[in-house]
């Protein structure tokens, strides 16, 4: 198959001229039928890496995915593109009609959840047509190093050792070196099959912030962020109370998204988020890898992740169209206190893995270098230094050496036993005679009055730096104790350097926009293209960016194409879709 041919297709069928990073290079291995893991982040475009070869190999691509609302999703996406595709899931009730289609070849792309694997009758069905592709979607899933380890994703391996015929596709945008050796050995893929493409999202702009205003901090987020924003909250009642707050402070439609509401509601949730163009969804993680929306504009945690590879995955779902996108940590010292102490509730022998997560997590928090730096090397890869798209680099913070500071507090902490909170250690070490230091004698200490007014403002940034890098851990009864390197710190052996985030202007719904909001405001063409495609998406039942991506709406904008064939140049415009909405679109330019 020539690469004409290829490149033929990928604009016939989605409207691309070209492929970006490593896809072609995997296209190539699956069209020349060899078996391949992708690690590719988030915006890539993974799902064409199977769809395109779909369409062009005899049979039907078998694509094992986590979620059926991601199943559903990508149906809808697949379909647009003129894609024969179906999922056959717990959830779809056309099932008999699916099957026959499968059985008689006018299948293109059959979405399944791995639960099937396991399921001998499953395996007759796909027996009886012919396949061209086992896609394996969210690959990690199959590793117990990976981050989200499901069992049902082992099942995968005898099912497809019975099509030994049929290549592999492994696909995942979070996989350190021991996850992907252990995703080669589990699928049955050589290690000859890897790609690699880097991991680096440059249209995210990342930022962490410590969280001293929630609701405040995330309403600034919103004003500068117009379109469509996830918010992860740490428990079910956080999500509920923010979802709340956050749409009566702001007049924007913000819906709650967690696995305790009803199913109706989580589902109706999701697809209203998934439809809208404005809406904010707050929700624990359980709102994960069912979303494939493209459009959305800002991640934000208000809390600290489970790990890098949580949190490098989850603030991959904004901006997955290229488009600029924000992602904004906001943290606080509690939450490496509790996140420290859950670590005694796992199992001993994973113990010092989620440690060196954890560890990881507090060194991506507390740096005043560059952030997509040290997410880049974590994964393995040799960034340059610093990268123009992170709130340090963009605003480099203050880099204080706060060893003797830190020397002081951790000796108030052991002097004063190791069981009071941060509160009474800075009474303490200001010399403050309040009635319980004097009670407990705490007055006579060597270090009580040891620490100036010149450096009393660092004592609570320098807490939060100690406590996330584990040199402070909680006690049973909310004290602090010394953790860690701590005995390190104080022996001279170790130094404390903290970074002081410069002050901020608070922004009100006026306030100035970040960069990266790119669509021509008060652009009356593209407004009206805007208004077009969500009349088009109503009429059709699916979200606005099926019909077309605002960057496809941008340059039918800025080039204003006055022909089917000078519409059909426009990125994101192919065959099917220039059929269905060519003449529509091309009327509102005229009329502009």
């Amino acid at each position: 198959m020539t690469r004409d041919a290829i490149l033929d297709q990928l604009h016939t069928t989605f409207g691309f001229s070209a492929f970006r990073g490593v896809q072609e290079q995997v296209i190539a291995r699956v069209l020349g039928g060899q078996s391949t893991l992708a690690i590719m982040p988030t915006g890539a475009g993974k799902s064409l890496t199977y769809q395109l070869p779909a369409v062009m190999l005899a049979g039907t691509c078998v694509v094992v995915s986590p979620l059926i609302a991601l199943m559903h999703d990508q149906l809808r996406a697949a379909t647009a593109n003129g894609i024969r595709a179906a999922t056959l899931t717990s959830a779809d009730l056309d099932r008999a009609e699916t099957i026959e289609r499968f059985r008689s070849g006018a299948l293109d792309l059959l979405y399944v959840a791995p639960e099937r694997a396991s399921q001998p009758h499953f395996r007759e069905m796909l027996g009886s047509a012919p396949l061209s592709l086992f896609a394996i979607d969210e690959a990690h899933c199959v590793s117990e190093w990976g981050h989200d380890f499901r069992p049902d994703y082992r099942l995968l391996r005898p099912l497809m050792d019975a099509f030994p015929a049929v290549p592999r596709l492994a696909l995942t945008a979070t996989a350190d070196r021991h996850t992907r050796a252990d995703i080669l050995t589990q699928l049955g893929i050589g290690e000859d099959g890897l790609i690699v493409a880097g991991f680096d999202r440059p249209n995210i702009r990342y930022a962490i912030r410590h969280r001293d205003s929630l609701l405040q901090q995330l309403k600034t987020l919103m004003a500068e962020q117009p379109g469509p924003g996830i918010v992860y909250a740490p428990t079910r009642k956080k999500v509920e109370e923010l979802a709340e707050k956050l749409g009566a402070a702001t007049g924007r439609p913000v819906l709650p998204y967690h696995a305790g509401l009803d199913p109706q509601v989580r589902s109706a949730n999701q697809a209203a988020f998934v439809a809208s163009e404005d809406m904010v969804m707050v929700a624990t993680v359980a709102f994960g890898m069912g979303i494939d929306k493209p459009d959305v504009r800002f991640v934000a945690h208000a809390g600290i992740p489970k790990s890098i590879e949580g949190y490098y995955q989850e603030t991959g779902r904004a901006g997955r169209d290229g488009d600029q996108a924000v992602a904004l940590m906001l943290w606080a010292a509690e939450d490496f206190a509790r996140a420290r102490m859950r670590l005694a509730e796992v199992e001993e022998h994973r113990q010092p893995g989620e440690r060196a997560r954890l560890d990881a997590l507090a060194a991506l928090v507390e740096t005043g270098a560059c952030r997509r730096a040290i997410l880049l090397r974590h994964f393995g890869e040799d960034p340059p230094q610093t990268c123009g798209n992170c709130d340090n680099c963009l605003d480099a913070p203050g880099i204080v050496d706060a060893t003797e500071l830190a020397r002081k507090l951790l000796s108030a902490v052991y002097r004063t036993g190791q069981t009071y909170g941060f509160g009474h250690v800075e009474k303490v070490l200001l010399g403050q005679e309040d009635e319980r230091v004097l009670t407990r004698g705490h007055d006579r200490l060597s270090v009580f009055g040891i620490v100036g007014a010149d450096e009393a403002p660092l004592l609570k940034p320098l807490m939060r730096a100690l406590q996330a890098r584990g040199s402070l851990v909680p006690t049973e009864h909310g004290g602090l104790a010394l953790g860690g390197d701590a005995r390190d710190v104080l022996k001279g052996e170790a130094a404390v350097l903290i970074a002081l985030q410069p002050r901020r202007e608070r922004t009100g719904r006026g306030g100035k926009r970040e960069r990266g909001a790119i669509n021509p405001v008060g652009n009356p063409l593209f407004e009206a293209l805007r208004e077009l495609r969500r009349s088009l998406a109503a009429e059709a039942g699916v979200p606005p960016y099926v019909i077309f991506h605002d960057a496809t709406l941008r340059e039918m904008a800025e080039t204003r194409p006055a022909s089917l064939a000078q519409l059909g140049e426009v990125g994101g415009v192919g065959a099917r879709k220039l059929a269905a909405y060519g003449e529509a679109f091309l009327n509102v330019i005229r009329s502009h």
